[in-house]
């Protein structure tokens, strides 16, 4: 198969005769799954296999039955159908996929084929709201068993064999949750490799411009990050942090040959080969662009090269509204370097920057607002003074501020939600400090989403009624009704002895970690960023344990 299909340039149907057709489904719009690196890291894997026939579905509202985009087939004719689990949101669309293509929502309800399963980073985090409607789900990543699952499942099928009989076997499987055969916690797993190194980096399979990110072959630069924010479940389940190496990079662009390529990652200034291989891409007139960037690594040289090639918008994170609280959540923030930033990067004529912060930390009140009304101004200053006599520079700052979502596998897991008037009195406040500068403008997340998504992100299989009541209703009118029991469920501050369901997997990182994390955000300590020696020079949060053989 071509490693990158470009445009309307599809893939060809495989023909199904003994090939065992399987149903790659991404449960959102088209635009985001062929901007999803996972999903398609696994369209590569399946598509490279000769005994494998997949095709391609997403969700649309509009929708009457779910169709293969590559052939046209009806969902339910597939006898494996396989979920990529991305955001919360993604479970109701699941429901209604399933219940268009005439598939009974329950797994207790399905005897036989279709086998149905998932992954992603839902698999990771917390599966079990949906797990009624599975029949097994994997935990880990692709690259690193998914293969041998898919042996299982295509040779019971050719065989003859039963759904029940193929689960039989795969439950056996490292990585595999099958309800009532699997052995419990499942341990995640992930591709293993020395001196932290992320072997095989995943890249775009389609480039579009239908996708989301137009007409750009995305590359993953690192995997993970050392940095261990309190809130941030990527730092969590992608531990330890991983990076690629400059001649995977080079070799992969060389192959695909883009006109632009998307740099994928949660600390890309950590990777010290970024300016050598920004250079490279450059020489060989490839654009590229870059997601969001830390403030103390952009340096006057990376900077100076970013708008000497054309780049105009650069995005830094504040996270927090004051020092005390950006301490608190172990977030490795230093002001002075982050308004220097600012400073040059108006001096250096880029147009737009973009910030991004949450609200909701436990403890924030109004001294941490009034704080941040005071670092606003000397954001202002800071650009004001790049920008020098010629009052050229950046001509907007946006600010985009979500609510806290306390996730599964980060030390805030305990932690209660504000509720929704607290939110609106804090979106208030912030968009009232912006309004009095020009140039800037503010956006704030919907509360009453956010609230839903941690209902979603912290309960276990006995919220599945609520999904098949949304996926019927939609999500708003489902909160109607469930209003009572989503307040107590997300304002509730959970004992550190707490058995939540998520519990029954084992991702690597010690439960007492967490616990003496969440201590920590208690008391304002820090915790250090994972050493670049690597795990063995740690041994603070057990994932090195975890890795043993």
């Amino acid at each position: 198969m071509p490693d990158v299909y470009y445009g309307r340039d599809e893939p060809s149907v495989k023909e199904w005769g003994g090939r065992l057709p399987v149903a790659l489904v991404f449960p959102e719009r088209a635009e985001h799954g062929l901007s999803t690196l996972g999903w398609q890291v696994v369209y590569r894997l399946i598509a490279g296999r000769d005994d494998l026939a997949v095709e391609r579905f997403f969700w649309t509202p509009s929708s009457v039955r779910p169709k293969s985009v590559d052939s046209g087939r009806d969902l339910g004719l597939f006898p494996l159908v396989l979920l990529s689990l991305n955001f919360e949101g993604d479970y109701p669309a699941v429901v209604s996929l399933l219940q268009a293509a005439d598939i009974s929502v329950h797994a207790a309800a399905r005897s036989d084929w279709p086998m149905i399963l998932a992954g992603g980073p839902l698999a990771f985090l917390n599966p079990f709201p949906i797990l009624p409607a599975l029949d097994g789900v994997f935990v880990g990543e692709a690259e690193a068993g998914l293969d041998t699952v898919l042996d299982v499942a295509a040779r019971a099928w050719r065989s003859g064999h039963s759904k029940a009989q193929a689960l039989q076997e795969i439950a056996l499987l490292p990585g595999m949750l099958v309800p009532g055969l699997s052995h419990e916690p499942v341990q995640r797993q992930i591709v293993r490799a020395p001196e932290a190194r992320l072997v095989a980096p995943g890249y775009s399979c389609f480039v579009s411009n239908e996708a989301q990110f137009r007409d750009m072959l995305l590359i993953e630069v690192n995997r993970g990050c050392p940095y261990g924010c309190r809130f941030c479940a990527a730092g969590s389940i992608y531990k330890p942090p991983r990076h690629a190496c400059l001649e995977d990079m080079q070799a992969i662009v060389e192959r695909c040959q883009p006109r632009k390529v998307g740099l994928v990652g949660t600390a890309l200034t950590d990777w010290a080969e970024l300016p050598v291989f920004l250079e490279w891409l450059h020489t060989r007139q490839i654009k590229f662009s870059l997601s969001s960037l830390r403030a103390d690594g952009l340096s006057e040289s990376l900077l100076t090269f970013l708008r000497r090639t054309g780049t105009r918008s650069i995005t830094l994170a504040v996270e927090g509204a004051s020092q005390r609280l950006r301490t608190a959540m172990n977030k490795h923030f230093s002001e002075d370097a982050f308004l220097s930033a600012v400073s040059r990067i108006s001096q250096l004529q880029f147009g737009t920057l973009k910030l991004y912060m949450i609200t909701g930390w436990p403890g924030e009140n109004e001294e941490d607002w009034q704080e941040f009304e005071a670092f606003v101004g000397r954001i202002d200053q800071a650009r004001r003074q790049g920008q020098g006599q010629r009052k050229t520079g950046v001509d907007l700052i946006s600010l985009s501020v979500s609510c806290l979502v306390p996730k599964p596998w980060t030390p805030l897991q305990w932690t209660s939600m504000r509720d929704e008037q607290w939110f609106k009195q804090a979106m208030k406040r912030f968009k009232g400090i912006l309004g009095r500068y020009k140039g800037m403008r503010f956006s704030g997340e919907n509360p009453r989403q956010a609230r839903i998504q941690t209902f979603l992100s912290r309960g276990g299989e006995e919220l599945f009624p609520f999904i098949a009541l949304a996926a019927q209703e939609g999500l708003a009118q489902a909160a109607q009704v469930y209003g009572a029991d989503i307040a107590a469920q997300v304002e509730q501050e959970y004992a550190l002895t707490h058995v939540f369901p998520w519990d029954r997997l084992d991702i690597g990182v010690s439960k007492a970690f967490l616990r003496s994390e969440w201590k920590k955000y208690h008391k304002e300590l820090m915790t250090p960023p994972c050493p670049e020696a690597g795990c063995a020079a740690c041994r603070r949060c057990g994932v090195d344990t975890f890795l043993s053989p």
